[in-house]
């Protein structure tokens, strides 16, 4: 069932062309210096067909919430899956938001000189501007209060939240916003899952901060839960 994402009201164009593009589950707002709407459909397209060939050959990539081994031929996005689900310690679909995000992002790039592909809250951008993205926390105080500056020459940039008081993704946390800035959105999405799964309150914070740190390719952490919020790293964070 589609379900309107009303916080997309709130994006700021800044002179960009903003679209929507909708395939069974993947749910797109992209904005670009044209209309890419024709384009950025057939890399979704592509890209599911690829997920889901898999997913008919290899059960496993879609129900498990562990690693997997990868025992068969698997296009570039799966096996950029699995290998951030291996340096995260959750399952490959942990990932997929992300993943969409940024293989439909390289896809359009060459399109247009400024591309920010949202999915689902998990954000890739690349470009000459700098953006800021606003994080939302739900019912924390701080929701929408903080965003995280983004320069150009640090694009392309994943900046992916994970929760577990908001929206229908599977977390074992209990964490308001849990915030990763890669240069793989891929890996930020699966590093915000898992770092989401052990903050369990505010006094995980800390140790969310650190498991953030061990992972191979994060360069940023923001942890949210109620009034509190810590955060490591390379991450300009402003006030909204």
């Amino acid at each position: 069932m589609y379900e309107k994402r009303a916080y997309r009201n709130l994006i700021k164009t800044d002179g960009l062309v903003q679209f929507e593009v909708i395939v069974k589950e993947t749910d797109l707002f992209i904005q670009a210096e044209k209309d890419l709407s024709r384009e950025a459909r057939e890399f979704i397209l592509k890209y599911r067909r690829h997920l889901e060939t898999y997913i008919r050959m290899n059960p496993e990539f879609l129900n498990s919430f562990i690693p997997i081994e990868n025992t068969i031929p698997a296009p570039d996005i799966v096996q950029e899956m699995i290998r951030a689900s291996r340096l995260t310690g959750v399952g490959p679909m942990a990932a997929v938001a992300g993943a969409m995000a940024e293989w439909v992002l390289k896809g359009l790039f060459p399109f247009s000189n400024e591309v920010i592909v949202e999915n689902g809250g998990d954000i890739c951008l690349a470009g000459s501007k700098e953006r800021t993205v606003g994080i939302y926390a739900g019912s924390s105080p701080l929701s929408l209060k903080i965003g995280v500056a983004v320069d150009p020459e640090e694009t392309p940039l994943g900046i992916c939240t994970s929760s577990g008081t908001v929206g229908h993704s599977v977390s074992f946390g209990k964490a308001d916003a849990v915030c990763v800035v890669s240069k793989s959105a891929t890996l930020a999405d699966a590093a915000a899952t898992g770092i989401g799964n052990i903050v369990q309150g505010q006094e995980d914070i800390g140790r969310g901060l650190e498991r953030g740190k061990e992972i191979e390719g994060v360069s940023g952490v923001l942890i949210i839960v109620g009034e509190k919020m810590g955060a490591w790293g390379k991450m300009r964070l402003v006030k909204l």
